[in-house]
């Protein structure tokens, strides 16, 4: 099954070209690796996905974006912004409790039976692989919490309002190695259940949790293949240089 289906995807920020003609699918219940320098497009892939892109009043974008098989730009924005979450770089907790974070998106469905509450966010906080950690302290602050709890925690808040896809934008980049194995722990199990599309300027991570990678180069994509192969024996010279170092 295929979740996005890009086709001939343009993307300019008033003049300055973000994303030239570029076309690929995310099938579901995959880690879809972007890498690729600075300034690559990358993130501003990631961004068209659910739409945060258009918040820019100088964007202009031509192609299609089909997420599973309806126009993005006829799905109402907030259900496809609940069906197709995001995980940003730094984690943003919100100044409330450990549970006011991921119990925050919940209420905002208008949920209001209490046990259905509490077994939302006891769920999400398993699924983000956090649960153990926090248990007994769900009213403390989640200011609190270090980095790469923190981060686990933004990721429960996505997973309480039950997306179809998770969008991670760099969500290991501020994370010790430890953190960021948790992190990368707790992505490989969430594709059992959902897509997965992760940009990372750390080739490393790509590797180790992608199932395919995608490389992308002045706002162009120069390849998306299985990642091993990417990573062993690329079919464009620049992907290659890119991931031994050359340039980036």
């Amino acid at each position: 099954m295929v979740k996005f289906v890009v086709r001939d995807l343009n993307i300019r920020f008033k003049s300055v070209p973000a994303l030239k003609g570029v076309s690929l699918e995310v099938k579901a219940h995959e880690i879809l690796s972007a890498i690729g320098p600075s300034n690559s497009g990358k993130t501003t892939f990631l961004r068209t996905l659910n739409q945060l892109n258009a918040l820019n009043p100088h964007l202009t974008m031509t192609g299609s974006v089909l997420f599973e098989g309806q126009d993005i730009l006829k799905i109402d924005v907030e259900l496809l912004r609940r069906k197709v979450g995001m995980v940003f770089a730094l984690p943003l907790p919100l100044p409330l409790s450990i549970f006011e974070n991921v119990a925050y998106g919940i209420r905002m469905q208008e949920i209001k039976d209490k046990k259905k509450l509490t077994d939302s966010v006891e769920e999400a906080l398993k699924e983000a692989h956090i649960w153990d950690e926090v248990k007994d302290r769900l009213s403390e602050s989640a200011f609190k919490l270090s980095g790469g709890q923190q981060q686990r925690l933004c990721i429960a808040r996505t997973l309480a309002v039950k997306p179809d896809v998770i969008l991670f934008d760099e969500p290991c980049s501020g994370l010790d190695p430890i953190s960021t194995a948790r992190v990368e722990e707790t992505m490989l199990k969430l594709k059992e259940k959902y897509t997965i599309v992760l940009v990372t300027n750390n080739v490393k991570q790509a590797a180790r949790v992608g199932d395919r990678t995608a490389f992308f180069l002045g706002g162009e994509l120069i390849e998306l293949d299985n990642t091993h192969k990417i990573f062993t024996t690329p079919s464009d010279k620049r992907t290659n240089d890119y991931i031994i170092g050359k340039f980036g």
